[in-house]
């Protein structure tokens, strides 16, 4: 009896071991590997949806500074500060964009003037998503510049809100061109929402404003996607909320 019983505990201790071996096996990855299959899988479904970066993770390639700004591409991000005796600078894409949206989520050491960019032919034919905090006339980050356009007025569109800007932490930009139809939302909220057509198409890009009051600046950008848009049709203009 003795026996039998040293029999049945042993087949019961090897089915345990094999039960707990196959749970084991069949564990679930790790919280790293799944994460960097979330990250994969995030990465696949944008880029299915049209979504491609400007920025390679590495070097410049496929942009082109302009003036005496420093910028460099730094831990997989790009990075721009003014150049020796606060010389300014813009960094553009090589390529040219008409109708898109775009994505860009940064970070800047403040005090700050800068900026997004897009349709940039030259400094005096473009627009551009600020990055500011102006004080005559008052204007925060999140308004629509067009260098000397409209006549008169600094700005397209003055957005009056310092509040939505996160000083110390990331913020991230939609802008979306189409034909005539100009919309900027920063973290979220729209800033502008307005119609133009002086400007059909040029590069995208970033600015370190001259200053010696900005020497202390910076600007990060971590993430910068663009998104093909076919030609708009008319819409109603909707007003910014």
């Amino acid at each position: 009896m003795k026996g039998y019983r040293a029999v049945v505990l042993g087949v019961v201790c090897c089915a345990a071991i094999a039960l707990a071996a196959s749970a084991f096996a069949a564990e679930p990855a790790t919280t790293g590997e799944k994460a960097a299959k979330t990250k994969k899988s995030a990465r696949s479904a944008k880029a299915d949806k049209g979504w491609t970066s400007l920025f390679n993770g590495k070097d410049l390639t496929g942009w082109k500074p302009v003036g005496g700004a420093d910028w460099k591409a730094v831990d997989g991000m790009l990075v721009g500060k003014q150049g020796p005796n606060n010389a300014p600078g813009d960094l553009l894409t090589e390529k040219s964009f008409d109708n898109f949206e775009l994505t860009v989520t940064y970070k800047c050491t403040w005090p700050c003037n800068s900026g997004v960019w897009f349709r940039y032919q030259n400094d005096k034919t473009a627009y551009q998503a600020d990055v500011l905090d102006y004080k005559k006339p008052v204007a925060f980050s999140g308004s629509l510049y067009s260098p000397g356009y409209p006549p008169g007025q600094t700005f397209m569109v003055a957005y009056l809100d310092k509040g939505l800007e996160k000083r110390d932490d990331w913020n991230t930009f939609q802008i979306t061109a189409n034909g005539d139809h100009i919309v900027i939302i920063l973290n979220g909220k729209k800033t502008v929402d307005v119609r133009d057509k002086h400007v059909a198409e040029g590069k995208i890009g970033f600015q370190v404003h001259p200053g010696a009051e900005f020497a202390p600046m910076s600007i990060t950008v971590k993430e910068i996607g663009i998104r093909p848009l076919k030609p708009a049709k008319d819409e109603p203009k909707e007003a910014a909320k």
